[in-house]
């Protein structure tokens, strides 16, 4: 899963990506609202979390003008204000959850979970071919059978069913899976591949993971 994070304070937001990649999401940070509204609308991101009170452009203003591209991504404020009238204003701007600064960073993780359990459950299950993926549930199925995948081989194969019968590029799939935005060698990504391949048992006519050669991958409905 990965989440991008609005907020104009260092201390904050790096406190909130190491914490967050420790508990295994991909995080992104924008110090400014006018950067974060250009990220946020690149569509690669499961979560926002915002701070109110950014410069260049409101979170109050960055909700609104995502909304309209993107009505169902959950989005938490972070923010210091905290009268009543100022909750729900926060939250008719279009937000899911609102956590008032100081927090504690084990509410912040629930708050976060229920928010992405609730959108998995939305989205129910991802299927390709004989294959489903439950996000929410961490599982695998090819029929009937439950196949075991590590955290980055289901991170890769659910990435690339949420892109079933797109073309997904190598630096794609190496910035949304691996959390890496440097020039890198993604030979890493053909490991992974071959192991998913293995695991899924899949035979020559069940090209569902298709090769799309100097590109990269893409998951294909046949």
């Amino acid at each position: 899963m990965r989440i991008l994070v609005v907020e104009d304070e260092p201390g904050i937001s790096n406190f909130l990506k190491q914490g967050l990649e420790e508990e295994s999401y991909a995080v992104d940070v924008a110090e400014n609202g006018k950067t974060g509204l250009e990220m946020a609308l690149s569509g690669n991101y499961d979560l926002l979390l915002l701070d109110w009170m950014l410069p260049g452009l409101s979170g109050i203003e960055l909700t609104r003008q995502f909304r309209k591209e993107f009505p169902t991504t959950p989005i938490i404020f972070l923010t210091a204000k905290d009268t009543v009238d100022e909750t729900v204003f926060g939250l008719q701007s279009g937000a899911n959850d609102y956590i008032k600064k100081p927090f504690h960073f084990e509410e912040l993780l629930v708050r976060i979970r229920v928010q992405l359990r609730d959108q998995g459950e939305s989205l129910e299950k991802l299927t390709l071919g004989p294959i489903t993926l439950y996000p929410d549930r961490h599982q695998v199925f090819k029929g009937e059978e439950e196949i075991t995948l590590t955290q980055k081989e289901f991170a890769l194969l659910e990435f690339l069913m949420r892109n079933k019968n797109k073309v997904c590029r190598r630096t794609r799939i190496i910035e949304s899976v691996w959390d890496i935005h440097f020039e890198y060698n993604t030979g890493v990504i053909d490991v992974y591949i071959n192991s998913l391949r293995k695991k899924l048992d899949l035979q020559k006519e069940e090209d569902f993971i298709q090769t799309i050669r100097g590109v990269g991958y893409m998951a294909k409905e046949l």
